[in-house]
């Protein structure tokens, strides 16, 4: 009965509190028990998304509501992983937008909304955190439905309902007067105003995969929405690609549908409901799964082109296999290649040599959460710095590059810094508003190349105060050149174990990035420089020890503490000639050629061609 199915997906900017409502929704709807223990975030599952507070990977859930049965997806809220959010809208029939009641609409949530739309979704509009002191819920709506007019909402969809709520206190309001109660008012509202799946029941079965993982008992599950049709276990089945090609045959072994937080087992499925299916080993994201009469695909919606490129090596350094069990190139391939599989917003090239692999995705993010993934499931890598995609316009010739909107919310005084850094970067202010409380909303338009790397240098610029979100705007004709980092490193001379007192000896030098006791080897970073050309030191040596010695002589060298680089700040921080190395229990940053002789030569070589 599809009338008692409703299918939703929860879109928002990060950090605007959507699995925080999800985990409410949860535990109103009675899908735990009262005394049942449950983590926060219940639907951030992966340990990274634990780790770092934000939603990586879409997630689907269900809830029942009174006598109708609610399919909910928890999308993420960052640009870089924009893929599964396009994807996801092609399962539901209806949005619930979130937007934080301080902060107002943000990129991400223009760019998911932009694409609600172009779909004919109609969303319901939830200004969440109504709860904070900052809050300004009114202005939000206002900005809200400017942000519909913008996007080129129909009439239908700018007669938004809107809700008021507070997902951590667990309530929201169809006024901001009403009773703070609970989420019941949303329930009722998602059942009334979102239709039910609009399905086909005498068509054969067919099915567009949205989402791909692999399951260690059952093999590869697809999941999807089923558009015709009803399904069995052990019904025979194929897959078809977008353009109507035959990608493999098979019968399906196992139904899985949403319960909560939980997969069951169903002996059959109908069309309108979300379900996962096991059985074929080749089929993936955008494949049509249907009944083998059946000879037309699916549309599956087109996906936003990667925007950067970054090189994944096999780690040839000195200390490579000491920590790291997945080190060579074919187990590094084999990885990367299923994760495009079932990530469609990341593309892998082979490179020139066999232990060279061009991955491409949407950003530094991304990457590198792809990366410390594959760290921890024990791959050594050595990882370039990311370098933006260019397009030649077909009609000019014209070189267009990677634009994004930026949108910077600082206090006034650090304002004027963050202009002159976003000019320097051929950035262009597009828009400069007071947001309250001493603080302004700057929005640019600068392109991809000259952000990698700056997010760093915005907080220190703001002492860490300042918000920076973006978004791809899209492609514009070549800007000119945009300086890198202006500094140069400092490179260990030897192999050994760096020591206190050669480390202290140079920082004056510039910025210290390894601790005491560290290994390094010949070619290793282990800091900034203050000028701006590479200087060779070495960290090895140790204090040398006299017959006569002078007062306080022997005293503890005191350290300034070393500046350690996180993943993402490692690989921003890189240039050209220079490669982070990871693996499972360390960072370590490196020269691309190790051997000085080399790099000269290499140089001598560029500068002559």
């Amino acid at each position: 009965m599809t009338s008692k199915l409703r299918n939703i997906a929860i879109i928002a900017h990060v950090d605007h509190g959507k699995t925080t409502l999800v985990d409410a929704l949860l535990r109103q709807s009675g899908q735990f028990r009262d005394n049942q223990q449950v983590a926060e975030c219940v639907m951030d599952s992966n340990d990274l998304e634990r780790e770092r507070g934000i939603t990586i990977l879409a997630k689907v859930t269900s809830v029942m509501w009174k006598d109708t049965r609610i399919n909910i997806v928890d999308t993420p809220g960052h640009a870089d992983f924009g893929g599964e959010v396009e994807r996801i809208l092609s399962m539901v029939d209806g949005c619930i937008v979130l937007c934080d009641a301080a902060e107002g609409p943000l990129p991400q949530t223009k760019f998911v909304l932009g694409k609600a739309l172009k779909q004919g979704i109609r969303p319901i509009v939830l200004v969440n955190k109504v709860d904070r002191p900052d809050a300004r819920p009114e202005k939000v709506h206002e900005e809200v439905f400017d942000l519909f007019a913008a996007l080129d909402a129909s009439e239908e969809q700018l007669d938004f309902p809107i809700m008021w709520a507070s997902g951590r206190q667990g309530w929201a309001a169809a006024n901001l007067t009403d009773e703070r109660k609970d989420l019941a008012p949303l329930f009722d509202l998602v059942v009334d105003f979102v239709p039910p799946p609009t399905v086909d029941d005498t068509k054969p079965f067919s099915m567009l995969v949205t989402l791909l993982e692999n399951n260690p008992y059952l093999g590869r599950l697809l999941t999807g929405r089923i558009l015709s049709g009803s399904v069995k276990p052990n019904t025979a089945i194929k897959a078809l690609s977008h353009d109507g090609k035959q990608v493999e045959t098979g019968r399906i072994t196992k139904i899985l549908a949403f319960r909560g937080i939980n997969r069951e087992p169903l002996e059959e499925a109908s069309a309108g409901d979300i379900v996962s299916l096991a059985g074929l080993s080749t089929a993936t994201v955008a494949d049509t799964i249907c009944d083998p009469i059946v000879t037309e695909p699916q549309h599956a919606l087109p996906i936003d082109p990667p925007t950067i490129s970054m090189s994944f090596r096999i780690n040839d350094g000195p200390l490579a296999g000491r920590e790291g069990t997945k080190v060579t190139s074919r187990i590094i391939r084999e990885r990367l290649f299923r994760e495009a599989e079932g990530n469609v917003a990341i593309k892998v090239k082979e490179g020139d040599t066999a232990d060279y692999f061009e991955v491409f995705g949407r950003g530094e993010l991304q990457m590198s959460v792809l990366i410390e993934t594959m760290r921890r499931e024990g791959f050594e890598l050595c990882i370039g710095r990311p370098q933006v995609l260019f397009k030649t316009d077909e009609t000019t010739g014209e070189r267009l590059e990677p634009m994004e909107e930026v949108v910077v919310d600082v206090d006034q005084e650090h304002s004027g810094t963050v202009v002159q850094k976003m000019a320097q970067r051929k950035g262009e202010m597009m828009a400069m508003v007071p947001s309250g409380a001493g603080k302004v909303r700057m929005t640019f338009l600068a392109p991809t190349r000259g952000l990698i790397g700056y997010h760093g240098e915005f907080l220190t610029d703001t002492r860490g105060t300042g918000i920076m979100n973006r978004i791809f705007h899209g492609y514009e004709p070549y800007k000119g050149d945009v300086t890198g980092r202006r500094t140069g490193v400092l490179i260990a001379m030897a192999n050994g174990q760096a020591t206190a007192y050669d480390l202290w000896n140079l920082e004056e030098r510039g910025v210290i990035m390894v601790m005491p006791g560290t290994e390094v080897y010949e070619g290793m970073i282990v800091g900034e420089h203050s000028r701006d050309n590479d200087l060779p030191v070495n960290v090895l040596k140790g204090k040398k020890l006299t017959n006569v010695r002078a007062s306080g002589s022997d005293e503890m060298v005191k350290l300034i503490p070393p500046r350690i680089l996180t993943l993402e700040q490692a690989i921003t921080f890189i240039s050209d000639d220079e490669l982070v190395e990871v693996t499972p229990k360390t960072l370590r940053l490196r020269k691309r050629v190790l051997n000085p002789h080399d790099r000269k030569r290499i140089e001598k070589a560029a500068e002559a061609g």
